[in-house]
């Protein structure tokens, strides 16, 4: 089975063409295959989100070297959990992208690793088109840290129900949008913003 993309365009008779066609297999490139599963809890208050536990499972072909890879699947993961849950990019009015330093988004810390962390390599066999039939575990890992931004959207989901924040149909508990990234104000106001009312008035009347 093949994958094919065509894009045609010309201006003054120039073919400005590009053609790509693709065989799995045939040309020594090679697909990634990974799976990922997380657990979130999110604070009413704040809109935080706690990462409590994420397992991995990725393939590495035969792996050169487990520790390495290792280290950058789980680093890979992490950074993903930057880019779905806090690195947000602002923009001014012409357009260009403001916050384009460390200082201006907030980038994952010690506090973004789940609480607890399990990673397993695959070795999915022999592959003679690849290096010492190794494959790649540097960036392919980012994308399973979506499983963290699905975690957080069915937390936000179980406390609207709880909360009885929402109606039915289009209001109903389950039905909204979580953005990428996922960052706190918007968590926190997908919830409710008169939480905190709430639970003021939960603390008064237990006196």
């Amino acid at each position: 089975m093949g994958w094919t993309n065509f894009t045609q365009a010309k201006m003054a008779g120039v073919d400005l063409s590009a053609r790509e066609y693709y065989i799995p297999g045939a040309s020594g490139s090679y697909l990634n295959y990974g799976a990922a599963a997380s657990e979130a809890e999110i604070d009413l208050l704040t809109g935080a989100t706690t990462v409590l536990r994420s397992d991995l499972i990725y393939d590495c072909g035969q792996s050169l070297n487990p520790a390495v890879d290792m280290g950058q699947v789980e680093g890979a993961f992490v950074q993903g959990i930057g880019y779905f849950m806090s690195e947000e990019y602002v923009t001014n009015t012409d357009g260009l992208v403001v916050s384009d330093g460390t200082w201006t988004y907030k980038i994952p810390t010690v506090d973004t690793i789940p609480k607890q962390f399990n990673v397993e390599l695959r070795n999915s066999g022999f592959h003679k088109k690849r290096v010492l039939s190794s494959k790649a575990s540097g960036e392919p890992p980012l994308l399973l840290a979506a499983s963290v931004h699905c975690a957080t959207r069915d937390a936000i989901a179980a406390a609207r129900k709880e909360l009885h924040c929402c109606g039915s149909g289009p209001s109903s508990p389950s039905f909204f949008e979580l953005e990428v990234p996922a960052i706190m104000p918007v968590v926190k106001e997908l919830c409710g913003l008169d939480n905190v009312e709430k639970y003021l008035e939960t603390l008064v009347g237990s006196k």
